[in-house]
This record gives structure tokens, C-alpha cells and sequence, in this order.
């Protein structure tokens, strides 16, 4: 058994677009992973300096598109709003760079569609951070739901909540359309949601009937915002499981609550993202936490445990844990469950479904 995360042969040189918080995490994570911090870019070329010297980035260039004609940069790290992840993603992939983009992806289909498209046709890595896959004990549901010992699954049970917008003067660039895109609290952590419940369950979302609701139109100068606070829905899953998520930006005292449950004929499992240390299991006669112990998890949990039972690991574990598997992708590696560009484009699909369904009130279909 190892419990070493997978790692390059080489040191890969990254370049950051953006210099915000998700920026700050990429860094980090990307040392973590022997990468070099080479070149940072972003709005202007002051604020790429500020970046690059409170981050430990080697060089700032004057735009993206200098870094991005920089021969020695590997891999581009696009943290920046919502709107704009596309044009730097395809940009960083026509230069001939691996990609890592933040979600989503991108605010609509077709230009997920694209880039998904471009880079298997470049044959480039190219990485979208739904990093929840890569908490140990996310990756034991999923080994003990894949074995079968759960019996067939039946229902499903979701919840990302949070309070940082509860307060109605409370605002963030992802209010607004043109930079966070038509969907805030869905695309921004619903999408989370989505894709470790199909990632754990081992199927996906057919079908569903969503709700949205923006609870407050008008914020800190903002009128008449249409982005949802909170969304509601009820889903199928293709082997016949049916179930519930809801997402909020306005749920008092919930930080970062990211549940997810699934419950077979035998047994329910449940991952609790503020509480990652341990899976609760739960059947008819009684039910049990399994805590994280490398020695008594599946292979994947057991090589994702970098410290022994009873050291927390947290979320930027599991970011570095996803970085450095991109890393590792980009040196030849084939790491399991490295989300990708075409799981960028699963997400913007179930997004726009479930938009579709809110403006219908009808059940919506959720393309392949």
C-alpha cells in the first residue's frame, strides 16, 4: 500500500491568471506539488506584480497573453471570474498549455463543449478542480458503494449550504451576470454537489425538476438581481435512484456544509464535507463511523491519507491531492478520478437543466 499522492518527474512550471483567493489555493497547491511558480497575470500589470510578490510567483507579465506566449510555462492556472474561464482556457490551450480552470468551466454548453473538444484534439491535460472527489473518505464512499456491499441504490440525498451572502448588504462580483454568469448559487457550488454525488454514486443525473429562488434582488447597490440564492431539486439517477439537493448562499451558520447520502437496499453512506475525517454507515441493525485509517481504506482513500488516523486533513489536502494528480497527468500518469474538461462539460449541462427546469416549472432531461 502507498500512501503517496502521485507525483511528476519533473517539476511543472505553472503560470496563474488571477490573483484572488482561489489563486492564493492554486499556489499553494501547486508547490505542494513541486511545482514552480513561474509567471502570474491578471487584470492589469500592477496587480500581477502584487500578486506574484504576496504569492511567491517568480515573474509578472504585463498580460495574459505574454504568459501565455512564454515557452517554458507548462500549465496555466485560470482564477478569474466566472465569465472569462473560457477565452482563457481555449487561449492557454490553442498556446499549446495544460490547463487547470476554475469552475465553471464555462457559463454555457457549447463553449464547454469546445474546450472539452480542443483539448482532446491537442492531447493536452486539462483539469477543472471539483476537488471534494479528493477528501479520502469521499473516495471510500464511492470504493464502498462500487463494491455493491450497500445493495442496489434506491435514494440520494444532497446538500451544499452556505451564509456568506445571508446578510442582504452582503455582495461578491458572482452577483452580477456579466462576470459570474447566469447561474451563481448552482454553477458556483451546486455544481460541487452534482458532480461528487455522480462521482460517488457511479451514475448520473437523468432527469430533474429544480426551483430557484434569489431571496434578495437588491444588494449593496445591485437592483434587480436575477442570480438564484438558494435552489431546490429532485433528480433521477439512471439506475432508478431518485432524490433530493438543495443549494443556498443564505443559510445562517452554515459555512462550507457540502453532505452528501446514499442509500442502497443494505446500507446508507454518508460524507460530510466539515467533518472529513470519517463516514457514517448506517443499516437496519445499527449503524457505525468509519474513521480515516490509511491501514483499513480502499487502495484510492489509503493513497490519498498523507498523515496517519487522528491528523486532520482538510480542503487544502484535497486541493493540493488534485493538483498534484494534474501534474502528475501532465508528466504521463493516469490518476483515477481526475476530473476533467469533459466532466467541466457534464457540469454546465446539468446546469443549464437545471435553469431550463426552474423557468418551465417541468421536469428537465440532462444531455449525456
Amino acid at each position: 500500500m502507498t500512501t503517496d499522492v502521485s507525483a511528476p518527474a519533473r517539476a511543472v512550471h505553472a503560470g496563474i491568471i488571477g490573483g484572488g483567493f482561489m489563486a492564493a489555493v492554486h499556489s499553494r497547491a501547486a508547490r505542494a506539488a513541486s511545482g514552480a511558480l513561474a509567471g502570474s497575470a491578471s487584470s492589469s500589470a500592477g496587480r500581477a506584480a502584487e500578486a506574484a510578490e504576496r504569492l511567491g510567483i517568480a515573474a509578472a507579465y504585463d498580460s495574459a497573453e505574454e504568459l501565455l506566449a512564454d515557452p517554458g510555462i507548462d500549465v496555466i492556472h485560470v482564477c478569474t471570474p466566472n465569465t472569462t474561464h473560457a477565452d482563457y482556457a481555449r487561449a492557454a490551450l490553442l498556446a499549446g498549455k495544460h490547463v487547470i480552470c476554475e469552475k465553471p468551466l464555462a457559463t454555457n454548453a457549447a463553449d464547454a463543449a469546445e474546450l472539452a473538444g480542443l483539448a482532446a484534439e491537442r492531447g493536452l491535460v486539462a483539469a477543472v478542480p471539483f476537488i471534494y472527489r479528493f477528501h479520502p473518505m469521499a473516495r471510500e464512499a464511492r470504493a464502498r458503494i462500487a463494491t455493491g456491499d450497500a445493495g442496489p441504490l434506491l435514494s440520494v440525498h444532497g446538500a451544499y449550504l452556505q451564509d456568506w451572502l445571508a446578510d442582504p448588504q452582503a455582495d461578491d462580483w458572482r452577483v452580477d451576470p456579466a462576470l459570474g454568469g447566469p447561474s451563481r448559487a448552482f454553477a458556483d457550488i451546486g455544481s460541487h454537489l452534482v458532480d461528487l454525488l455522480e462521482f460517488v454514486a457511479g451514475e448520473r443525473i437523468l432527469r430533474l425538476n429544480a426551483r430557484t429562488r434569489t431571496v434578495y434582488p437588491n444588494r449593496a447597490g445591485r437592483n434587480a438581481i436575477a442570480t438564484e440564492d438558494l435552489v431546490a431539486v429532485v433528480v433521477e439517477l439512471a439506475g432508478g435512484a431518485i432524490g433530493t439537493l438543495l443549494i443556498s448562499q443564505v443559510a445562517p451558520g452554515r459555512k462550507n456544509a457540502l453532505v452528501i447520502e446514499l442509500s442502497g437496499a443494505r446500507e446508507t453512506v454518508r460524507f460530510e464535507q466539515e467533518r472529513p475525517e470519517r463516514l457514517w454507515l448506517g443499516r437496519v441493525d445499527g449503524s457505525r463511523l468509519v474513521d480515516r485509517d490509511p491501514a483499513r481504506l480502499s487502495s484510492e482513500a489509503a493513497r490519498l491519507s498523507l498523515v496517519p488516523a487522528g491528523h486532520p486533513m482538510g480542503y487544502q489536502d484535497a486541493f493540493n491531492a488534485f493538483v498534484a494528480d494534474a501534474y502528475a497527468a501532465i508528466g504521463g500518469a493516469r490518476p483515477d478520478g481526475l476530473p476533467d474538461f469533459a466532466d467541466g462539460l457534464r457540469s454546465a449541462r446539468v446546469t443549464e437543466a437545471v435553469l431550463a427546469s426552474a423557468r418551465s416549472g417541468d421536469w428537465a432531461e440532462v444531455a449525456a
